[in-house]
């Protein structure tokens, strides 16, 4: 292994190891509070019909209770609203705790007797993110649960007829699923909420069944959207803290024009501006409340179950989850206020910046601000109050004054649904242009419960406070910085980050801030990160003076590239701020891992196969293969590899080469997802994106770092492996330990496949990758006991008159002479030709005298039995007759002679022994009746040994693959699911594991005289191209090209 070589895998595995741990823990702690319970959970199991149990026993439907409501609805007579949790991949029921605890607190402290019944689902917790075969049985158990609870209010006096779904991860993709039944009534589910679920693509495409689920929903959802209009659905992204499901996949992919759809990230979610991982959104308390207050605000008072009304679902929605003003849309008041108080408590302000404390005696404020003298001057009036008790922050504080009478106004209009809530404060901010009509605006500022607060009002020229930067290039690599420097006059600025719209690009944001007098009740800095095109804003809270550092990262990208991001600031006035924007080379990778990072297996599959491809072309040349180590460092030519599908995909952008795609009836080419919020352009037509292409090579170099690094990883467990289990194996010097029989091989062949239709596909590969892996840790024994044999004879070398060692295996001799073997050599017959210009002739007719005995030809003791002749095939002649070994030719590449220690029998006769049945090698010789081995035996086996290692790491792939259907299989056991349906292993497993069972016997030798050798090492390179074309969104086809590849290379085992 060369220096350059390990340096070069070493700075990429580093690269990688950079990416992951940016993609794994570059972002900010779990800062959500977690939610408890006050009293002991109970889960009561909900009877099923009998068909619906005995259809399906693994699943089950729960209500979820605590203490007294528990004991109030053992006998399931509810009276509340019905909810039902749907968990996620591998989730568990016990999950709703979180939903269920708080939404019971919540009805404790309300009158009324309004209360939520939620209910939850127990899925097996399968592996449903990985294996798309159960997904439909979910879906379908889901619609007999829904009609289940509904039955339960059947004695009701206003019985529900609708119940609201809330699905963590793939329950989300299960609850739209619902829609795809035929049988099925939309009318059943009214409101929808998701959180972290992967609407746009499955996360890893691991079998054929996961993506036609994907296609029904989608093509229910998008193609028939106008008939599920009425069914409101909210999905939240868990933001940069989940790494299992990244945000952009949670947007929903419907029509733009969709008005009861939204998606967002829970970053940007009023009152919890926090990002959460993927178990965490589940439990996270400020999600959770804001999930459960909206629940409370949907129900209606007088039924005591969830509106019907679509308008008002999607206001109390955008109330609670997007912007969080003082009213809700439909409450707004229309008719004038009339505002009361002395002449003392209005004060008018005529600077342009506002700034009062409230006093703690509790007495009424107002602020009036005349509009006729500001209207050209100004474009907009700003205002913030950190008066955010429960009971003021729903209450209007702003308004604008239509009637004057002297210096008060006794009639105005409420401005304040335009309240924009932020972590410090709540801020509000106005069109004069909109505002025609007012005359005078009106800030309340009383405090009659003697609470102390901060408000603060300034007019502003948006154009004056607004700075746009362009952002480093993505490649600076944190060289170039770009920077503004803001000399605070006001309370808000705005910058705008030019060109940052795409996924791969990732910034840090400096924000230093610096005040010349430091005042105790200045309000704190909040800045916020604005994306226009999706809601994924992000809040960051800093005192003054600080240094703030911002993570500029995107989870979507602008599809027509048109609008940068916005930094919005809200700062102090009288300070200085200065800006920097620095790209962030950890994160753009981390960023690239995020997106990308599941095409990973397939760059690994293709240099795992380029390698085992140069492996060949090198026995093809030599005769031996390469380490697997070097193998896979000269597979490294993306060059090969990514020009024709660069081709290829250029070519598709013409019509004609498009209709001969599609006559030939090809797949489309694969791309990665798209990463616009809807996956649509606004034509919508599918993306082009050309980034993640570009970034081919980048995955290259990674993928084989991958393989470079798990190659010696495999090398070193194997030893450690062998060496436990080689006290269980009886010491072993052939090459052939571990094969199996012809027979053996065709009976495996058999009672793979039946098991493999009997019960799961993965299972026969599991198999067959074992019974290889075995065959590896022989060799490993045998290389071992080998290496540590003292009585190695040095192998002979012939020059083939070039100077060179000759290694063929059954080629005549190419050099004139042979190397000479010295005084004390055994004597052949009178007939044979010398081997070198001292040795001695036998006498004509004289026997050789046993085996095992010493001939005294020179005095000296003979050193040639059991030595391997080096010359290449060259055939001995004992008066001329050519030797025999069960009729077959010698060898020369070093085999042991298998003889059964018979005696020569003189001149002129043929040598017998046992021979090999695959190659004949010539007599061993002996020395003290113990036969000597070569050190060429140990070379052969190490051929083989890195031959296999090759195979294995290969076959390592389809293994890993197949997991989750084997795992799924193995956990259904119990429910007498004796055959996994549907398997998405059957019955493309077949040729892998009868070509990975045909190569358990192959050898370098085998393969050396193969006829098709040369055009199996050939193959494999379109193979990889074609793997990287058609299989990074459909990460199964990567088992079908390594069948692909292995069945040929069987084939040259065989001929």
């Amino acid at each position: 292994m060369r220096v350059a070589t390990v340096a070069f895998y070493g700075c990429a595995l580093g690269l990688l190891a950079m990416g992951l741990r940016e993609m794994f823990s570059g972002f900010e702690e779990n800062r959500c509070t977690m939610t408890y319970m006050f009293e002991y959970p109970e889960y009561r199991r909900i009877a099923l019909p009998r068909r619906v149990a005995r259809q399906y026993p693994a699943y089950g439907l729960y209500l979820y209770g605590e203490g007294q409501y528990a004991q109030d609805t053992r006998g399931l007579k509810l009276t509340g609203a019905p909810v039902l949790f749907l968990p996620g991949n591998a989730g568990s029921y016990k999950q709703a705790r979180s939903l269920g605890s708080v939404a019971l607190r919540k009805a404790e402290a309300l009158e009324g007797g309004v209360h939520l019944n939620v209910f939850t689902i127990d899925f097996n917790e399968e592996l449903v993110a990985l294996y798309g075969g159960s997904l439909r049985q979910q879906t379908h158990f889901l619609h007999e649960s829904i009609k289940a609870i509904l039955r339960l209010y059947k004695d009701h006096e206003a019985p529900p007829h609708s119940v609201v779904l809330v699905g963590h991860s793939m329950g989300g993709v299960v609850a739209r699923a619902l829609f795809t039944l035929p049988r099925f009534s939309p009318r059943l589910v009214s409101l929808i909420i998701t959180q972290a679920s992967p609407h746009q693509a499955p996360v890893l495409s691991l079998d054929a069944h996961l993506l036609e689920f994907y296609s029904a929903v989608r093509q229910r959802w998008v193609g028939r959207a106008e008939d599920l209009r009425n069914v409101t659905v909210l999905s939240v992204g868990g933001g940069y803290r989940d790494y299992q499901v990244r945000s952009g996949l949670t947007a929903l992919p419907c029509p733009q024009d969709d008005p009861s759809k939204l998606s967002l990230v829970v970053t940007a979610v009023p009152r919890t501006w926090v990002s959460t991982d993927h178990l965490s959104i589940v439990w996270c308390k400020e999600l959770v409340l804001a999930t459960v207050r909206a629940f409370f605000d949907l129900i209606e008072p007088g039924t005591g179950q969830f509106s019907v009304d679509p308008e008002r679902r999607m206001a109390i929605l955008n109330h609670h989850f997007i912007r969080h003003p003082v009213r809700v849309l439909g409450e707004q008041l229309e008719a004038p206020v009339s505002l009361s108080g002395s002449p003392k408590t209005w004060s008018e302000v005529n600077t342009l910046r506002l700034a009062y404390s409230a006093p703690k005696e509790g007495q009424a404020k107002y602020f009036l601000f005349a509009l006729s003298s500001r209207r050209r001057a100004y474009s907009h009036f700003y205002c913030r109050s950190n008066n955010l008790s429960l009971q003021q922050e729903m209450t209007s504080w702003v308004y604008g004054c239509t009637q004057m009478n002297g210096s008060m106004c006794v009639q105005a209009v409420d401005l304040s649904f335009g309240t924009e809530l932020l972590p410090a404060y709540k801020v509000l901010t106005l069109s004069l242009s909109e505002l025609s009509s007012v005359s005078h605006l009106i800030v309340v500022a009383s405090n009659l419960n003697g609470r102390q607060f901060t408000v603060e009002c300034e007019w502003q020229r948006q154009e004056s406070q607004t700075v746009s930067v362009p952002v480093p290039h993505v490649l600076s690599f944190g060289m170039s910085v770009s920077d503004v420097t803001l000399n605070s006059t006001g309370l808000r600025h705005t910058i705008e980050l030019q060109h940052f719209h795409q996924v791969y690009q990732a910034f840090r944001i400096s924000v230093v801030s610096h005040c010349k007098v430091t005042k105790a009740d200045r309000l704190p800095n909040v800045y916020i990160m604005k994306v226009p095109w999706f809601r994924e804003d992000s809040v960051t809270t800093s005192s003054i003076p600080s240094v703030t550092e911002i993570s500029g990262m995107l989870h979507t990208s602008r599809p027509d590239n048109s609008t940068g991001v916005l930094l919005q600031l809200h700062t102090a006035p009288n300070c200085h701020y200065k800006v920097s924007v620095r790209t962030s080379f950890p994160r753009v990778l981390g960023q690239v891992l995020r997106f990308c990072g599941p095409v990973l297996p397939v760059y690994v599959a293709v240099a795992l196969l380029l390698a085992c491809g140069g492996q060949m072309s090198s026995v093809v040349r030599m005769g031996r293969p390469l380490q697997m180590s070097d193998a896979v460092a000269r597979s490294l030519q993306p060059h090969k590899v990514d020009l024709p599908v660069y081709l290829l995909h250029l070519l598709l952008r013409y019509s004609w080469f498009q209709d001969g795609w599609s006559t030939l009836h090809l797949p489309p080419l694969d791309a990665l997802p798209a990463t616009s919020p809807d996956g649509m352009t606004q034509e919508g037509l599918p993306l082009n994106e050309d980034w993640p292409r570009l970034l081919s090579p980048l995955l290259y170099v990674l993928g084989a770092a991958m393989a470079f690094w798990g190659s010696v990883v495999l090398r070193l467990f194997l030893r450690l492996l062998s060496l436990l289990l080689a006290p269980l194996h009886r010491p072993s010097v052939s090459r052939d330990c571990g094969t199996l029989r012809r027979r053996t091989q065709l009976l495996l062949i058999l009672c793979l496949s039946v098991l493999g239709w009997a019960s799961c596909g993965a299972l026969s590969i599991t198999a067959t990758f074992l019974l290889h892996l075995y065959r590896v840790l022989r060799l490993q024994m045998t290389e071992r006991s080998l290496s540590h044999m003292l009585n190695l004879a040095p192998e002979k070398q012939t020059d083939n008159g070039t100077g060179e060692k000759e290694k063929g295996t059954g080629e005549k001799e190419k050099g004139p002479g042979e190397k000479e073997k010295g005084p004390g050599e055994k004597e052949k017959g009178p007939g044979e030709k010398e081997k070198g210009p001292g040795e001695k002739e036998k006498g004509p007719g004289e026997k050789e005298k046993g085996t095992g005995e010493k001939e005294k030809g020179t005095g000296e003791k003979e050193k040639g039995t059991g030595e391997k002749e080096k010359g290449t095939g060259e055939k001995e002649k004992g008066t001329g007759e050519k030797e025999k070994g069960t009729g077959e030719k010698e060898k020369g590449t070093g085999e042991k002679e298998k003889g059964t220690g018979e005696k020569e029998k003189g001149t002129g006769e043929k040598e017998k022994g046992t021979g090999n049945s695959k190659a004949l090698d010539s007599k061993p010789k002996e020395c003290n009746g113990a036969p000597l081995l070569s050190d060429s035996v140990l070379q052969d086996v190490r051929d083989d040994l890195q031959l296999h290692v090759s195979l294995s790491a290969l076959l390592t792939l389809p293994v890993m693959l197949c997991a989750p259907s084997l795992i799924h299989w193995t956990r259904n056991l119990r429910y007498s699911v004796a055959r996994l349906d549907p398997d998405p292993c059957w019955p493309h497993s077949v040729p892998l594991f009868i070509a990975s069972l045909l190569l358990i016997n192959c050898n370098t030798l085998t393969l050396s005289y193969s006829k098709t050798l040369p055009i199996t090492s050939r193959l494999l390179l379109p193979l990889c191209v074609a793997m990287v074309t058609f299989s990074p969104l459909h990460l199964y086809r990567v088992n079908y090209f390594v069948s692909a590849a292995l069945v040929p290379l069987a084939v040259s085992c065989l001929f």
